[in-house]
């Protein structure tokens, strides 16, 4: 069997995305880094419609090629691949709960262990910007510094990995940290792991699985 082209691979992630509950309609996109520039999911064409021919080139200037029209939010996702070496993937959605907890302004503290799998001790928001701009550009690449995911004020959720599946289960992950600690809530603010305690959860993740470092 041949080895997917990364149009393909970016296809199946797209459609991944939706089945996962993680995009609906035309939201959200995802890009996969080539060697001269990236891929990225067209604007406004909803996961269904989509076909490994709908993945729009963009060059590292920001030009898309002909006849084609990029995601609006192709912007964080050049702007991270350039400057995240490591990443290979950028995965951007609104799902349901990371979008809520993002629409309070809120970072999601360590409430759980497994808060590490976004590559620190809290999962941070950045402030709200226009979406499709440089300004949410800049506060996304902040959030990001040290980290694998951010929320994105009043906007969604940002996910990087080294290959777009890793980057879709970090999605998935952080979907479902973000759904429990909008639960954990209700009830009030939960009782938060120490520093000492994330720090030793850090170190464990250093050969576990796919989260390894």
């Amino acid at each position: 069997m041949s080895t997917p082209t990364p149009a393909q691979q970016l296809l199946h992630t797209a459609q991944q995305m939706a089945q996962a509950g993680l995009n609906k309609g035309s939201s959200g996109n995802a890009s996969i880094r080539l060697d001269d520039g990236f891929l990225i999911t067209p604007s406004g064409v909803p996961a269904e419609q989509l076909s490994k021919d709908s993945m729009v080139y963009m060059d590292w200037q920001g030009r898309p090629e002909a006849g084609k029209k990029p995601s609006s939010e192709w912007r964080f996702h050049s702007d991270i691949l350039q400057a995240r070496p490591e990443v290979n993937a950028v995965l951007h959605c609104h799902s349901m709960f990371a979008t809520t907890i993002a629409c309070m302004g809120r970072a999601v503290p360590p409430f759980h262990y497994m808060i590490a799998t976004a590559g620190g001790d809290d999962i941070r928001c950045a402030p709200y910007a226009l979406f499709g701009t440089q300004a949410l550009s800049d506060g996304a690449m902040a959030a990001l510094q040290d980290r694998k995911a951010c929320l994105l004020a009043h906007h969604g959720m940002i996910a990087i990995g080294k290959s777009l599946p890793q980057a879709l289960a970090i999605a998935v992950e952080v979907e479902g940290l973000c759904e429990q600690y909008w639960r954990l809530l209700q009830f009030g603010e939960p009782t938060l792991l120490t520093p000492e305690q994330m720090r030793a959860v850090h170190a464990q993740f250093k050969g576990y699985g796919q989260w390894a470092r």
